[in-house]
């Protein structure tokens, strides 16, 4: 079976190659696009999504959750930073359930982060596992030994051992 098979395949989503899975949409009348987010899970990109749509689409929209539309959180106004707190809020009603949610009694619980949408749209378009991230951090780092040519007082009483031995 190939992978593409076993891929969920979801109206204006798609899958980074790390693995998350992304949402954006085309604002109506224009060239740009809304950054809807960056996801652990394709449904929740997907629902993501399905907000924005009906919002700038209108009724007539292709859904991937017509279903649910009704349940969804509804955007204050057409401004980009409303649509996507509202297609934030809808993802996170996806939120795969990890141990500790599962031990307190599966309630899938949202977690709110501090964050304005456009500082939550730098953190996923800058993701941890990207060469350029390495690069800064390699010119980041000091050179030489940490300590320069003396270590730390509290390391005078310290046994050596070679791990090599």
């Amino acid at each position: 079976m190939k992978e593409q098979d076993t891929v969920p395949v979801y109206i204006g989503v798609r899958k980074r190659k790390w693995g998350k899975w992304v949402s954006e949409i085309r604002e109506p009348g224009k060239k740009t696009r809304i950054w809807l987010g960056s996801y652990e899970a394709a449904e929740m990109a997907a629902a993501a999504y399905d907000v924005a749509a009906l919002h700038l689409k209108g009724p007539n929209a292709r859904l991937n959750f017509p279903e649910l539309i009704n349940s969804f959180p509804k955007p204050v106004s057409s401004n980009a930073e409303d649509v996507q707190l509202a297609a934030q809020q809808a993802a996170t009603r996806f939120r795969r359930p990890t141990w500790q949610q599962e031990a307190a009694g599966g309630a899938v619980v949202p977690v709110r982060v501090g964050l304005s949408p456009s500082q939550i749209q730098a953190i996923n378009e800058s993701p941890l596992d990207s060469p350029k991230m390495w690069m800064e951090l390699e010119c980041a780092l000091p050179v030489g030994e940490p300590y320069g040519s003396n270590p730390p007082e509290e390391w005078d009483d310290t046994d050596y051992y070679s791990i090599w031995d």
